[in-house]
């Protein structure tokens, strides 16, 4: 080969690798400008990002475990159910080795993405996939929202106290049969008959708003529930229930019980004086363990369940409220919570994760 030849072959060589090097995909980097090979995605529900609820706890999950472990981390807004699939699928084509999905809503993409690509971890909040790369992560929420009952049952001064839905949807229902239950049982240890009113266990059925959206039939509702006599009322229906929240502001002697995270900091101020507590899912503490497990080879499609014990779910402290709140009623809740983690106290739900 002549020395022009040779140069010009190597020419050649030169650009192809440049060409191959243009087409690769570069590292990503998390806030802190940090690179890793590893990345992780999350892809909300149709309620979108800032529900002061599930979606919204999910991603300060996500975000502290880029902190922590230094990996890039990104979330994809699902605006409508017509944006499920294609973000899901948005997420696993960005090559990253782990994907959160979060809601029942994203249960069938979930599924039909893990299958097809074998390779991807992935996880999904409320729900349950039986996939050999997909986590469940649920939560008992019925263990936490029977003490909320408990306090509501304690605290009411009409003898009425209530719940409603965004969906007759087993995480939705799953809270709304454990505040029944808690309800009962101060009754049963008290002889009271404080009332429950949107929910009827037994039947599986009660009050829903169809969406979790609509802030304005959160309003509506709950002004009807105040007005049969509701005085604390439990919204499970993510940003629907701020409309709860200023139904409850209004009339001025109703006390609201949030959901998912602890209201007092996630909602505006205004409503701070009318929140009695909140009925707490950890999913952030969750989501950053999960991640960990994908990043070293140990994770496993094993459901996370979220119980009193494993602090996945709580209830929130009383801030405001807490002069509402006996000394002697503290003390029976407190006791109570400890009786439910050593199995003294059973609480179940159809709707009771496995």
């Amino acid at each position: 080969m002549s020395l022009t030849s040779a140069f010009r072959a190597s020419a050649v060589i030169a650009a192809a690798i440049l060409v191959l090097a243009g087409c690769a995909a570069p590292p990503v980097k998390n806030s802190n400008n940090a690179v890793s090979n590893f990345c992780a995605r999350m892809v909300t529900n149709s309620g979108g990002l800032n529900d002061r609820s599930f979606n919204d706890a999910s991603w300060k999950g996500l975000q502290e475990a880029g902190s922590k472990y230094k990996i890039g981390t990104d979330v994809l807004v699902s605006n409508s159910e017509v944006d499920l699939v294609p973000n899901v699928q948005q997420a696993v084509d960005t090559g990253c080795g782990f994907v959160l999905t979060v809601g029942w809503e994203l249960t069938a993409a979930t599924t039909d993405a893990a299958a097809a690509n074998p390779n991807v971890d992935f996880a999904i909040v409320d729900d349950v996939v039986d996939a050999p790369n997909v986590k469940p992560i649920v939560f008992d929420t019925a263990q936490a929202a029977f003490l909320a009952g408990y306090l509501a049952a304690g605290v009411t001064k009409t003898g009425k106290v209530a719940t409603f839905g965004g969906g007759n949807q087993p995480p939705v229902t799953l809270f709304m049969d454990g505040f029944v239950d808690g309800v009962s049982h101060y009754n049963e240890v008290h002889g009271s008959s404080v009332e429950v009113i949107g929910w009827d266990k037994a039947k599986q059925d009660g009050v829903f708003t169809g969406d979790f959206e609509d802030i304005n039939k959160g309003l509506t509702v709950t002004q009807g529930l105040i007005a049969q006599g509701a005085d604390v009322i439990l919204p499970v229906a993510g940003q629907v229930g701020e409309g709860a929240a200023r139904a409850a502001l209004d009339a001025g002697n109703v006390s609201i019980i949030w959901v998912d995270s602890d209201g007092y900091d996630t909602l505006a101020a205004e409503y701070r004086p009318i929140l009695l507590t909140s009925v707490l899912k950890n999913t952030g503490s969750a989501v950053v363990e999960i991640v960990k497990s994908s990043m070293d080879g140990t994770f496993t499609n094993s459901p996370y369940v979220g119980t009193l014990k494993n602090a996945g779910v709580e209830i929130a402290p009383y801030h405001d409220k807490s002069s509402a709140v006996s000394a002697k009623l503290g003390a029976e809740i407190d006791q109570l919570r400890a009786d439910i983690i050593a199995g003294t106290v059973t609480v179940s739900s159809p709707s009771t994760p496995k």
